[in-house]
């Protein structure tokens, strides 16, 4: 039975993945469905989290909009999801920066990390 489950899963990663981690601040361009039209929106802002591995990894991406902070999950491998492109890269220390959901303003910034 896990064979099983493991060739299912297999066959639905996909075969490229954007290199990301935890900090950088990216794009994720997604692709909305609006009645029988399909158009990509992008949602721009600082990755808080990746979790799990496989077909299940996610990630969670936040930006503030209008003041208020707003954050969103994607499963890694989705179709929804087009392609993530890495806008700066981040310098932290942490898994999961929980921290900025109580940080404002310059204080909720992510160093950037300098090669």
């Amino acid at each position: 039975m896990n064979e099983i489950i493991k060739e299912i899963e297999a066959e639905q990663l996909k075969a490229e993945v954007d290199s990301f981690r935890v900090g950088d601040t990216v794009k994720v361009y997604a692709k909305i469905k609006e009645g029988d039209k399909e158009r990509i929106q992008v949602f721009e802002g600082t990755v808080t989290k990746r979790q799990n591995g496989g077909v299940r990894e996610t990630f969670t991406v936040r930006k503030m909009s209008n003041g208020c902070g707003v954050e969103k999950t994607w499963p890694l491998h989705s179709p929804h999801v087009e392609r993530i492109e890495v806008v700066r890269r981040g310098k932290v220390r942490r898994a999961k920066l929980f921290y900025l959901r109580e940080r404002t303003g310059k204080r909720a910034k992510v160093k950037e990390l300098v090669k």
